[in-house]
């Protein structure tokens, strides 16, 4: 790696740390989207697979740590650190999801996906936080990181559930994911137009498109064959869940990694021996 005034790629945060975002986002909006469906029965499934994708993404930026016995010093900092938060809010979803399984109790469930939703935000805050990094310091990204789970999320749940008969009443709540995301993407990437480095703003361009035409409008469009068809409307269902997930997880892996460039620095005054 050269440092100099030109900015570079960070290399401290790879796929591993990218996988919390990816991982940890989908499980949290799995957790979400069941919970605002409310399903009669057979809850327990969503709730197991919430949190394995969570415990997953948690597992994989664990590995990433130098140190891995002093883990739990992450809990140590809850009033400067976003991250200390977020692993004291993974506490709880946890706490909540394994005692909604334990006592089957569908409303732990639904408060270990509120516990979920605030998960999400804290990712989005780590993002913010880390100054060094334009394209994660702008503010906007929060909403990204929030707006792109709760696709994901939808998503995964209308893939799972697509051949049943209640998959027509989760596209509603599919589609408004879906918008809400493409509206917080315009959004964020209106706002880096400036300060970013400009190899940040390509690949966050060549992900957006994916996210835009893969993640939105095709999904939409396989929405609309679902309520169309009565027959193959199961399987458009499907492939606009998915097509949905695999959009958002590859625009959180080019956000996380490929679009992680400092700003560079400069000296617009340099010191002149024998000047003053």
């Amino acid at each position: 790696m050269s440092y100099g005034p030109k900015p570079w790629q960070q290399l401290h945060w790879d796929a591993r740390a990218a996988a919390n975002f990816m991982l940890g986002g989908a499980g949290s909006g799995l957790l979400i989207a069941w919970s605002l469906a409310i399903p009669a029965s057979g809850w327990q499934p969503y709730v197991i697979a919430g949190l394995a994708l969570i415990a997953a993404g948690l597992g994989a930026v664990w590995l990433e740590i130098g140190r891995k016995l002093r883990a739990l010093h992450v809990f140590f900092n809850p009033n400067t650190s976003w991250m200390t938060r977020e692993s004291i809010v993974a506490v709880a979803v946890f706490g909540l999801g394994l005692a909604a399984l334990a006592l089957d109790l569908r409303v732990l469930g639904q408060a270990a996906a509120l516990a979920a939703l605030v998960f999400v935000y804290c990712q989005g805050r780590i993002l913010r936080a880390s100054k060094g990094i334009p394209a994660w310091r702008e503010p906007a990204v929060t909403a990204l990181i929030v707006t792109t789970a709760l696709a994901e999320g939808a998503g995964l749940y209308l893939a799972t559930t697509a051949f049943m008969d209640t998959a027509r009443l989760l596209l509603a709540l599919f589609v408004l994911a879906v918008i809400a995301r493409a509206l917080a993407w315009s959004r964020y990437r209106a706002r880096i137009e400036h300060g970013v480095p400009k190899p940040a703003r390509a690949a966050l361009d060549a992900a957006g498109r994916a996210l835009i035409q893969l993640g939105t409008v095709a999904p939409l469009a396989l929405a609309v064959v679902a309520l169309a068809l009565p027959e193959g409307g199961s399987i458009a269902a499907a492939l606009a869940g998915m097509a949905a997930l695999a959009a958002g997880w590859r625009g959180k892996f080019v956000l996380v990694t490929r679009a992680a460039y400092n700003p560079g620095f400069a000296l617009p005054r340099l010191p002149v021996r024998g000047a003053r």
